[in-house]
């Protein structure tokens, strides 16, 4: 029968994806005839240990270019927007998330408009995004180990030269 060690080990103990999509709105100073272009930049995020879930605070700027004095100017404004997320991450087996775990939050999807549009002088976007979330933690795994009682190797001195008993002198000849 094989005996067992418990071994303490850091591992993935909850994993998990999230696909969120967010509106914003902001009011240029200009009166806005038609949205040219748009696009989505510098996003950075982090996660942090909230009661149990994981809360992802994050921002990203959001370029947008557009028209406006009857379409004979252009501008390109930007703007900051930011978001919290609370996500309930399963955890494996029995595991809990404490303070001492490590959460890693990685963008899966990068944010990208998926629709813009003027709306009483307000620009309006849809941006989506994903998020994926690792928690890694303390767990603990079995292996089986040998039933050996010892399994060092002996080691012989060169000058403990005992139970020689007999030398053949012809040896060589």
């Amino acid at each position: 029968m094989a005996s067992y060690k418990e071994i303490v080990t850091k591992a993935v103990i909850g994993k998990a994806k999230k696909t969120n999509s967010m509106h914003f709105s902001f009011t240029p100073d200009e009166n806005v005839n038609t949205v040219l272009g748009c696009w989505v930049i510098n996003h950075t995020f982090s996660g942090s240990n909230q009661n149990g879930k994981v809360g992802v605070t994050g921002s990203f700027d959001v370029n947008v270019w557009y028209s406006y004095d009857g379409d004979t100017k252009t501008k390109v404004n930007t703007k900051k927007f930011g978001y919290n997320e609370l996500l309930a991450v399963p955890l494996r087996d029995s595991a809990t998330l404490t303070n001492n775990s490590e959460i890693i939050v990685r963008s899966l999807k990068q944010p990208s408009v998926t629709n813009v549009s003027v709306t009483d002088g307000n620009i309006v976007l849809d941006i989506e995004k994903e998020l994926g979330v690792e928690i890694v933690g303390d767990t603990k795994i079995k292996v089986p180990i040998e039933d050996v009682d010892d399994d060092y190797e002996e080691i012989v001195d060169e000058e403990d030269v005992s139970g020689i008993d007999e030398v053949n002198e012809n040896y060589l000849g």
